[in-house]
């Protein structure tokens, strides 16, 4: 079986104005790389009805799954649920399964249920529900898109709840060593050792402490017999790198 793939997209003005800044990115990295489920492509874009929707229907075609975070809160400008929709062709509206959800927090906690909050009970026909334990909206997935709240606490506890229910490949693991040595210097051997070990994946991250020229070398794979040899192969290479 094939490695399956993921793409985020990060929907939000308040993100690309500077004004916010995204961490769910990072959190949905880590849990999908834990998963066996590589994070392939990442974008950002505005909140613009038809780019999202042509953003959605791009990226559903190239990847497994497709995650989206922003956009379906109560105020008129969180427009991604509808766009999702449009992007399948589904019919949109309040679902009595959603509605039912928020009636039951809001009465809990003495808060009105008013026309803004249900609109976070809209959802296409044929999606399934995304359980949010934090603020009781739901998100949703629509064909191989998981559609997710922007505000971080929640993300998280989506994709929690999404998880569990998606397939994944083997876990990548990965070994990082500390070179104190200046990235040219280390780019030969480094690309000698790429080519010895083709089904492993050698990240170069360059830093500058103190005046002294340095790289944090990562290897990343699935085999961890591969991935010993090589970080052993990297020990001999640079005796130095701790």
């Amino acid at each position: 079986m094939a490695t399956p793939t993921a793409a985020m997209i990060v929907i939000g003005d308040e993100i690309l104005s500077g004004r916010t800044q995204d961490k769910n990115m990072h959190h949905l990295a880590g849990e999908l790389t834990a998963k066996g489920i590589p994070l392939t492509e990442a974008r950002v874009i505005s909140d613009e009805a038809a780019t999202i929707t042509a953003t959605v229907r791009e990226l559903s075609r190239q990847y497994t799954h497709v995650f989206t975070s922003g956009g379906i809160g109560p105020t008129h400008d969180d427009i991604t649920a509808d766009a999702v929709a449009a992007a399948f062709d589904a019919p949109i509206d309040v679902r009595e399964d959603a509605r039912a959800l928020l009636a039951a927090h809001y009465t809990k906690s003495g808060t009105e249920l008013n026309a803004a909050r249900l609109r976070m009970a809209r959802i296409p026909e044929g999606a399934t529900l995304i359980d949010n334990p934090v603020s009781a909206a739901p998100g949703f997935t629509l064909g191989n898109v998981h559609v997710m709240a922007g505000v971080p606490s929640v993300f998280r506890a989506m994709v929690a709840s999404i998880l569990p229910t998606l397939t994944g490949g083997a876990p990548v693991l990965s070994e990082s060593l500390r070179v104190i040595r200046p990235e040219g210097e280390i780019a030969g051997p480094l690309g000698a050792l790429a080519a010895e070990f083709p089904d492993l994946s050698f990240g170069s991250y360059p830093f500058i402490k103190d005046g002294v020229f340095g790289a944090n070398v990562v290897v990343r794979g699935t085999d961890a017999s591969a991935l010993a040899k090589a970080v052993a192969a990297l020990r001999v290479t640079f005796p130095d790198a701790a």
